[in-house]
């Protein structure tokens, strides 16, 4: 695919993107999203999830519009906490505290804010564009895939999601494990089969995505955020001023953005990485070219400027992996495909040539949406202060109580509710483990993929398993996978064996 298609394709999606509808919902989501990033406790994943039957009156690529903005929104309001606050809002923010809070308490919050919000917008367009230009063309080569490509394609994700999540690798493929059973539940599509129904009538259709996600994601981390009592600190809107960095703040920072922003776009390109990962490495490599690295933590404006360019860069580029292959690349896209497929929408390569006007219009939007995003930032930012004096004591039951009613409302079912109760205590016992439920979501969304596939590779080569490494693209993807395997085993054991050698900061 060429640029004169990939900038076809994006016109028409600016097409749908301007529409009334769509627009008022990227408003709505963007707004949304910037507040739960602003919210310690209440982010994305959880605020996706509770959303999810939101969005059923809705086209599929409204709801995926106003999905993604939370996504994308939460990585600019997360920023709000960590410079006033030293508590990131999302994950993602948390490198920004180190410089970001150091410059609030020397009187600067407001030109921390503020960078922020410029970095996040300039980087969040570089990370559009990466998906403007290399998506169309990573999803022509996917089209070239079959049953065993896409089997070994998601063997390659759900192995490389195992390897990357926090805690034990065998906990993680536990977690994955018990997410693909969990998908097979219900009625088997190719036998008519009911399977692990357990004499429950309502689990012959099997268990509801978002009943899975609400209550991991929803119930389990607001039961525990209800339990450690989290400190609410305040802060003054009237200790905000000068929201504009200065002349010298951008000649000291622009470099960082850029840099910033290709290694966020890079990396959320990766399966298994996110913009925590990004922001991280941003920060690092940002240090590390540094004339003075010895000020970083100390309150340097290309301390904030770094992190932030990194993260929104790479929620941007996180959707090449879901909207060309298939394949999500953590918790919050297995959401958005589940989203997707709850709209009749399979993720992968075929939603560009089958579904242009969600592919370009989803794409075309977020452009839409970080400028929303530039201008809510800098004018509303004492806004965003006077939502932390919201008390958690009303803030975490409210967000309970309409996870409890989005429940019901998907089938009108008790049994939902209780499915999703069940869930909330698992995942409340999760993080109590520190177990990631990632892995299990993502097992939940590509097990059933996985069993058709195999099933369908497994008849066109009349039961010969060897298919899968005879044709070049699988076997090439198994042998990564078992690459992604042997490194992920053996460098902990390097770096174990190795005499400890102090670098230089």
């Amino acid at each position: 695919m060429n640029l004169d298609t990939s900038i076809a394709g994006l016109l028409h999606g600016l097409t749908v993107a301007i529409e009334p509808i769509n627009l008022l919902i990227c408003f709505a989501g963007v707004v949304l999203g910037t507040l739960v990033g602003v919210l310690p406790g209440v982010g994305p994943v959880v605020t996706i999830s509770l959303l999810l039957p939101v969005t059923f009156g809705m086209a599929p690529v409204t709801a995926l519009i106003m999905l993604a903005g939370i996504y994308y929104g939460a990585q600019y309001g997360g920023s709000t906490t960590a410079i006033l606050l030293k508590l990131p809002g999302e994950t993602a923010a948390v490198m920004t505290t180190l410089d970001g809070n150091q410059l609030a308490r020397k009187g600067r919050a407001g030109a921390a804010l503020g960078m922020s919000a410029i970095a996040s917008f300039i980087a969040g367009t570089i990370g559009t564009l990466a998906v403007v230009f290399f998506a169309p063309a990573l999803s022509s080569i996917a089209l070239d895939f079959g049953p065993a490509e896409n089997v070994a394609l998601m063997v390659l994700g759900l192995v490389a999601a195992v390897m990357i999540a926090q805690g034990s690798p065998l906990a993680a493929l536990a977690m994955l494990l018990v997410g693909i059973l969990l998908g097979t539940f219900g009625t088997d599509i190719s036998t008519g089969v009911a399977r692990f129904h357990f004499g429950v009538p309502e689990l012959r259709d099997g268990i509801n995505f978002v009943v899975v996600a609400m209550g991991i994601y929803g119930f389990g981390e607001i039961a525990y955020n209800l339990e450690t009592q989290v400190k609410q600190e305040k802060v003054s809107a009237a200790a905000i001023k000068h929201i504009y960095p200065t002349r010298d703040d951008f000649r000291r920072s622009w470099k960082a953005i850029l840099r910033g922003s290709f290694i966020g776009s890079f990396i959320g390109f990766l399966p298994g990485l996110g913009t925590a990962a990004s922001s991280f490495a941003a920060y690092t490599v940002e240090k590390r070219v540094s004339k003075h690295p010895e000020l970083f933590g100390t309150g340097v404006i290309e301390g904030v400027a770094a992190p932030e360019a990194a993260n929104n860069s790479a929620a941007q580029t996180n959707f090449i992996p879901l909207l060309t292959l298939g394949l999500p690349s953590g918790a919050i896209m297995a959401l958005m495909a589940g989203a997707m497929m709850i709209h009749g929408v399979v993720p992968g390569p075929a939603v560009m040539t089958t579904r242009p006007e969600l592919f370009w219009g989803l794409i075309a939007s977020m452009f839409v949406g970080n400028i929303m995003l530039l201008f809510l930032n800098l004018n509303l930012i004492r806004i965003w202060v006077k939502v932390l004096e919201i008390p958690y004591r009303v803030l975490f039951p409210t967000v309970m109580l309409l996870c409890a009613i989005g429940v019901y409302s998907l089938n009108n079912s008790t049994t939902d509710i209780v499915l999703a109760a069940l869930f909330g205590v698992l995942g409340y016992v999760f993080i109590k483990l520190r177990l990631e439920p990632a892995p299990l979501l993502m097992g939940f969304v590509l097990g059933p993929m996985l069993e058709e596939n195999f099933r369908r590779a497994m008849t066109l080569a009349r039961g010969d398993a060897t298919v899968f490494m005879s044709r070049p693209i699988s076997g090439g993807l198994l042998l990564a996978t078992l690459l992604v395997v042997i490194l992920a085993t053996v460098l902990p054991l390097l770096r174990r064996r190795s005499p400890s050698i102090p670098l230089a900061d």
